[in-house]
């Protein structure tokens, strides 16, 4: 890829489909609730014209901000009826306590919204979605990926966020929502997946896809775009990137192959320091020891900064 930064995003933007116009963003707070430690907000949000898109912003009790934003991205695992509801309650597959009391106890804002079939925003299926978006000249992936983006913009424009220390951090569909994200948007200052780290060609040769659902697949993306590629354009932002090496949805030869290439970038970018791999033990769960890992990573280079 040749291609200068600012023109592989356009580039990527446009594969991701026909996303709706920006017009402008509302939100109407449904209740506020004071939970261990931090207040939770649940909103509804007008973000794509399309469909309201239920959320939650979750901060610390004490202080009034601007806090530093953390963008929780939920992941998949087949449980439709859970989305942003992770972000509170965990999943089997995650460490306890949950993420919006890891992060508000941080001194952190938390925001996730529920992602298109998901939660409040369920009714169609994930696979009805994608050939409805198909035949519509939409891709699912850049959908999810245009309301996250709206998301933030929402974020940044609220008083009691400090939108010059912004992170995103998700787990499986999370993880490859928070690099993705990070890629196309260079508000986002750190960038922390869980068992995110699909590298395409490795799981085409592995036999991989169908461990995946429809959600994320980009009509002609590798034509144009290795998986290394769109990654090198968070390069030299800090990032961590966890899995674990018996993860069959992350193979783990296309793990390695990510892990060089973006050594050599932040080498090349002079931040070696910023890139943090972190392969462990277990399959696709974030374990105790990717959790001890991730939080001092994040404090340091988002809070200490």
């Amino acid at each position: 890829m040749n291609w200068s930064p600012q023109e592989a995003r356009k580039k990527l933007f446009e594969l991701l489909g026909d996303l709706p116009p920006e017009e402008p963003i509302s939100a109407q707070v449904l209740k506020v609730e004071e939970r261990e430690g931090y207040l939770l907000e649940t909103l509804q949000l007008e973000l794509n014209g399309m469909e309201p898109v239920p959320g939650y912003v979750a901060k610390p009790r004490e202080g009034s901000g601007p806090f530093p934003l953390v963008i929780f991205n939920h992941s998949h695992g087949g449980n439709y009826r859970n989305g942003r509801k992770e972000m509170i309650v965990s999943s089997p597959y995650l460490q306890e306590p949950s993420f919006a009391k890891v992060l508000t106890d941080l001194g952190c804002a938390v925001c996730c919204i529920d992602m298109w079939a998901f939660n409040e925003r369920g009714g169609k299926t994930e696979s009805e979605l994608v050939k409805e978006m198909l035949w519509n000249g939409r891709v699912m992936w850049g959908m999810m990926l245009y309301d996250n983006r709206r998301l933030l913009d929402y974020m940044c424009s609220r008083r009691d966020i400090d939108s010059s220390r912004v992170a995103t951090i998700g787990m499986s569909m999370g993880g490859l929502m928070a690099w993705w994200s990070a890629a196309l948007d260079e508000r986002i200052k750190v960038t922390i997946d869980i068992c995110g780290q699909v590298e395409a060609e490795t799981l085409i040769a592995k036999r991989g896809l169908d461990h995946h659902g429809f959600y994320s697949y980009v009509p002609g993306l590798l034509k144009h775009f290795s998986t290394l590629d769109i990654q090198r354009l968070i390069v030299p932002r800090p990032r961590m990137s966890l899995v674990g090496r018996n993860d069959r949805l992350c193979p783990v030869e296309g793990v390695e192959l990510l892990a060089t290439g973006l050594h050599d970038a932040y080498r090349d970018a002079g931040k070696p320091e910023h890139w943090q791999p972190v392969l462990g033990g277990g399959g696709h769960m974030e374990t105790a020891a990717m959790r001890a890992a991730w939080v001092p990573f994040l404090t340091k280079h988002l809070l200490e900064r």
